[in-house]
């Protein structure tokens, strides 16, 4: 446990919280600024920054209840008709509290309130440039 961490403290009990799952590994609560109606946040209960901190056993812990909260999200509201998984990591990417944390955002259809916006980037970069970056990814990916 962090000392001056938010979600360290939640995790502990010292903040309240409205959970909706808990196990030995995660804690699932909703996000007090409810982006849109459900919007639930799930954290490892072992501090980690960020999802670059993650070894391959925390990962596999933490993803592998994702599914169940996100179904329990969608049966909660005959609305949802869809759901965003969105993590932010490091202060550039608008993480905000620095344990990290996924955003199960249910959707309710387009004009619900959120939305995710990517610049379309297609053909800025040569196959060449494109085939160069893969490969530089995947000789870090390793075993």
């Amino acid at each position: 446990m962090e000392e001056n961490c938010v979600f360290c403290k939640i995790i502990a009990g010292d903040i309240p919280s409205y959970t909706v799952y808990e196990d030995e590994v995660v804690k699932a609560f909703l996000d007090i600024s409810q982006v849109t109606e459900g919007h639930v946040l799930v954290i490892p209960k072992k501090h980690v920054a960020n999802l670059f901190e993650y070894d391959a056993n925390l990962a596999g812990e933490v993803f592998s209840r994702i599914p169940k909260i996100a179904r329990a999200i969608q049966k909660s509201n005959p609305n949802i008709v869809g759901l965003n998984l969105m993590n932010n990591n490091g202060e550039v990417a608008y993480q905000s509290v620095f344990h990290s944390h996924f955003h199960l955002l249910p959707r309710y259809g387009s004009q619900d309130g959120f939305k995710a916006i990517f610049a379309d980037n297609t053909g800025k970069q040569s196959t060449e440039e494109l085939s160069t970056l893969a490969q530089k990814i995947s000789q870090e990916v390793g075993e």
